[in-house]
Formats: C-alpha cells, sequence, structure tokens
C-alpha cells in the first residue's frame, strides 16, 4: 500500500477501514461514514482508547517505519559502473575482482578507530525489543566488527539501577549490555554509550567512563522518528512510581488515587513514560563535550534528529568546531521503540533531502579548511544499494551507514530460528536446508572456524547478525567492483547519476542524461 496523507488505517497501529478501497484522499476516512459501525479506523478507534492509538502496536515486540511515499527517495538514483580502469588495484582483470574490494575504514578525529564494514547500528535504548535482542545484536555487532551504540534511558529504566544524590552508580543492566560487546571484541568496531536529558543529569556517560571501560560516548540531539523524547511502555503502577520518581514524565500521573483506582480496576493496563526534550545551545554544547573529555572520554559523537536545516547546520559547524569524532545524521521516518505513528509519517526531514542539505554543509566547511569530522548517514538503510548510495551521495565525508531496523530484525530473525534448531524443529522455511544450525545458517561453519569453543555459547541471533552483513558486503563489494573502486576512499559522487531533474537539483548529483556529457564528447571527436 502507498502511504498518503489522507490514511488512517495501518496494520502499525492495527486500524483498517470498512470500506477496503474507498476512502476520502485527505481526511482518510471511508467515503461513507456508516452509524453502526463498531470503529475499525484509527478516528473510530480513538474514540474508544483514546491516545493508546497513536503508537504502533503491539509494543514491545515490533519496530516501526513510515509508510509515507516521499516524492524523492535513494531509488531515484542508480550506480554508475564502467568498463575501463581500476582504483585502488591493478588494473588486470585476474586482480580486480569483486572479493579483493576492501571494504574495512576508520572514523575519529586524532585517534582512530578501524571498522570490519562501514557500518554503525544506531542506538538501541531502553525499549523491550532493543532490550530483549540486545545480546544478540551486540556480539553480532563485535564479531563482524562494526560499531554499535547504547541507547538513551538504560539506566533510569533498569529496576536494580542505585541512584544516589540524583547521579547513578550502578547499573547491572548497563554494565551487563558493556560487558556483551567488549567480550566478543575483536579489535575492529565500537561500543559507544549515548545520553538524551535524564541520562546526562544522572551522569550515566561518566559512570560508563569511569566504571565500565567506555571510551566513546555519544550527545543525542534527538532522532529520526520523532520530534519529541523517548517513550516507554509501563505495565505495573509499582513502575510507573519508581520512574516518575528518577525524574521521567509519567501519564496518567501514577501519584493521583484515581488513576491509581482506574488502573487497578482495569480500565486501562500501560503508563506511558516520556523523556524531555534537549535544549541546544553552543555554549552549552562545547561545555558538555569538555566535560565528557575530561571525565575520560577518548571519542565523543554527535548524533542528530531530523530537525529542520538550521539545526542541522548547527550540528554540523559545533561538531566541526569541536572536533567530534562521529557526526551521525538521522533521516525522517522511522524508530525502533513506540514513536508516535503520525509523527514518523510526517515531521521532518526525509533522508534523502537531509543528506542534499548534509553534503552542501560539509563541502563548505571543506572549502574553508575547517576541520570535517567523520559522519554516519541513517535513516531507512537496509541493503547494499542503499549503503552505496549514501556512502556516494556525500563522498568523500560519508564513512560509515547507520542502521536499526534491519539488523534489528537479523538478530530476531536468527534468534526465532536459532533456537527452533536447537529445539529440534526447525522452521518450516528453513527445513529444506537441513536440521541443525551448521546445515540452516550459512556461515555458521565459517564462524566456527573463526571462534573455536567460543562458537557454542554465541547468541544464536549473533549468527544471524554476522550472517546479514556478511551479505551486505559482498553485495556491496560487487556494486564497488563495478563502479571499479576497490577501496572505500576511491567512491565518489559521480558514481551516481540522478533519474529526475528533481532528484538532481536536491543532492546535486547529476542527472542521468547529462553524465559523462564532456568525456562523452570528446570520446566521439
Amino acid at each position: 500500500m502507498t502511504y498518503s496523507v489522507g490514511i488512517n488505517a495501518t496494520e502499525a497501529t492495527l486500524t483498517r477501514h470498512r470500506l477496503k478501497n474507498d476512502f476520502a484522499p485527505y481526511s482518510g476516512m471511508c467515503v461513507t461514514c456508516l452509524d453502526g459501525c463498531p470503529g475499525m479506523c484509527e478516528v473510530g478507534k480513538s474514540a474508544v482508547r483514546g491516545k493508546e492509538v497513536l503508537y504502533p502496536q503491539p509494543f514491545g515486540k515490533t519496530t516501526s517505519a513510515s509508510q509515507k511515499d516521499y516524492p524523492v527517495d535513494y531509488s531515484h538514483f542508480n550506480i554508475m559502473g564502467t568498463a575501463v580502469g581500476a582504483h585502488g588495484i591493478e588494473a588486470d582483470s585476474n586482480k580486480a575482482i569483486f572479493p579483493a574490494v576492501n571494504l574495512e575504514t576508520e572514523i575519529g578525529a586524532t585517534n582512530k578507530i578501524k571498522v570490519r564494514l562501514p557500518i554503525v547500528i544506531a542506538a538501541m535504548g531502553s525499549t523491550n525489543v532493543a532490550a530483549d535482542n540486545w545480546d544478540h545484536l551486540a556480539v553480532g555487532a563485535a564479531v563482524s566488527g562494526v560499531g554499535i551504540a547504547i541507547g538513551e534511558n538504560v539506566c533510569a529504566m533498569d529496576p536494580n539501577s542505585e541512584i544516589k544524590n540524583g547521579r547513578v552508580i550502578k547499573s547491572p543492566n548497563l554494565e551487563k549490555r558493556v560487558k556483551v560487546f567488549q567480550d566478543w571484541y575483536n579489535g575492529y568496531g565500537f561500543i559507544a554509550v549515548q545520553a538524551n536529558v535524564e541520562d546526562t543529569n544522572l551522569g550515566v556517560q561518566e559512570y560508563a567512563l569511569e566504571k565500565l571501560g567506555v571510551e566513546a560516548v555519544e550527545i543525542k540531539w534527538g532522532q529520526g522518528a520523532k520530534d519529541i523524547g523517548g517513550e516507554v511502555k509501563l505495565n505495573t503502577l509499582e513502575r510507573a512510581l519508581q520512574l516518575k520518581s528518577r525524574g521521567y514524565i509519567v501519564l496518567p500521573d501514577p501519584e493521583d488515587p484515581r488513576v491509581q483506582a482506574a488502573f487497578k480496576a482495569g480500565a486501562f493496563s500501560e503508563f506511558e513514560r516520556h523523556s524531555r526534550i534537549g535544549m541546544v545551545t553552543e555554549e552549552s554544547f562545547h561545555a558538555r563535550v569538555a566535560e565528557l573529555r575530561k571525565a575520560g572520554a577518548k571519542y565523543v559523537f554527535l548524533k542528530t534528529g531530523a530537525y529542520r536545516p538550521a539545526d542541522l547546520a548547527r550540528a554540523v559547524k559545533f561538531a566541526s568546531d569541536a572536533k567530534i569524532d562521529l557526526l551521525t545524521v538521522d533521516g525522517a521516518g522511522g524508530g525502533t521503540g513506540m514513536s508516535p505513528w503520525r509523527m514518523m509519517n510526517e515531521w521532518g526531514v526525509p533522508t534523502v533531502y537531509i543528506q542534499g542539505l548534509l553534503t552542501k554543509y560539509l563541502d563548505r566547511l571543506a572549502a574553508k579548511g575547517a576541520f570535517v569530522p567523520s559522519v554516519a548517514i541513517a535513516g531507512g538503510f537496509a541493503l547494499e544499494d542503499h549503503m552505496f548510495k549514501g556512502l556516494a551521495m556525500s563522498a568523500p565525508h560519508v564513512k560509515l551507514i547507520g542502521m536499526a531496523r534491519a539488523p534489528l530484525a537479523a538478530a530476531m530473525v536468527g534468534k526465532v530460528v536459532g533456537e527452533k534448531l536447537k529445539e529440534g524443529a526447525a522452521p518450516a522455511e528453513y527445513k529444506k536446508y537441513g536440521e541443525n544450525l551448521e546445515q540452516v545458517f550459512i556461515l555458521a561453519d565459517e564462524l566456527k572456524g573463526k571462534l573455536g569453543a567460543d562458537f557454542d555459547r554465541l547468541p544464536v541471533g549473533a549468527i544471524g547478525v554476522y550472517t546479514y552483513f556478511e551479505r551486505l558486503a559482498q553485495g556491496l563489494k560487487q556494486f564497488m567492483c563495478g563502479a571499479r573502486k576497490f577501496s572505500l576512499e576511491y567512491i565518489t559522487r559521480d558514481d551516481l547519476a540522478a533519474l529526475t531533474k528533481e532528484a538532481a537539483d536536491i543532492t546535486g548529483i547529476q542527472y542521468i542524461m547529462d553524465a559523462d556529457h564532456e568525456e562523452a564528447e570528446r570520446i566521439l571527436g
């Protein structure tokens, strides 16, 4: 289904139209709204369940992303190949083969971090779906040699956290998340700890730096999914009271006796916990960077969301002035938690558009001779062609592709399939390959060879993440080989062509009918 602004029924919120095909294009309501309908659409369900219908369902088991069909997206660009030469390898058909492509890169201002593949798993925070799959995801990232960030609110959401004088002094959950990655770290990749307003107030990053051996921290200015702070659902009164006491906005107010009575009577089954929005100033940003470096941060990152262009300019300029080690720019419209559904579709600057702006701003810094930070672009990337386009569109500034929903999906599928195989119940989809891990997971033997006896303690979902990333790696190598670029630093913007004039105008990528014009004229004489 192509999403348009009028649709008010979607699988994301478990809503549907009474009429299958006929709805008003602007309101999204059925052409005829029938007295007698029990209310299946978002308007109808909202009459009964109110603000519950703001969010994708079922909470804690799904990730969600925009259905909106933006006027320009990455499919409006094609990757250009050539039959001539090679960059980064000898122009010899026996040597210039796609397995020879090098995907290693590095990020950082002064101290460098090596990554085996140009990927960072964008922050996974306190949502259930992230917490339930963390081990699989983090170990998969470590074994693959890529970056991963621990998202916001983990410490305060940890029921066993110890907080003294308003500062966290122990969080078993955060400690476990960090240790899971560190135990499998092999010299490539990194783990970073992110912080929002509440995390900063609690001193989460200082705790991670001083007590957990973390070297990289990330300052957060929102995300591509929503324009407000993070949300989760709480299914007990005790948790709602605990999190309100830790400084969160909790709705409805769990301290109100009438609310408590309504909850106990079953009028509603979940409270909402919301984070606060940040208030960015240049002075406070630089002060925070200095605090983190003084606390022992070897690497300081900044992640910004799909805010208006002026905010992107602030992020680029502040990151340059502070010599930030990684700037992640997240385009609209997806998330790993429970972002409001309409907000995911209707808020923010979509990824292609924000990358077009980002390219202009970074080029302006470079032209002035200013420091240009390593950059990651995020917002809907899932497959190897997306990766190539994201790297090429802002070359040479973009070093990593940020992903969240796709690697999380690989972790979840790997977990489900792996656990079924261990139970001796191969899923029907995969029975044709065999009955055990080594037969069904195509790279299980390869991983076993790399890890030896440690393979047996590998979280099974990590096999899925590793296998997925290796598919991306081979696919990306094939695109790069076709473009005759045998190392990431050789990718350039003219490795892409825009299929429409509008796509060219937004990004600065040359329209396909104008590509190579001068060279073609020269060849033809």
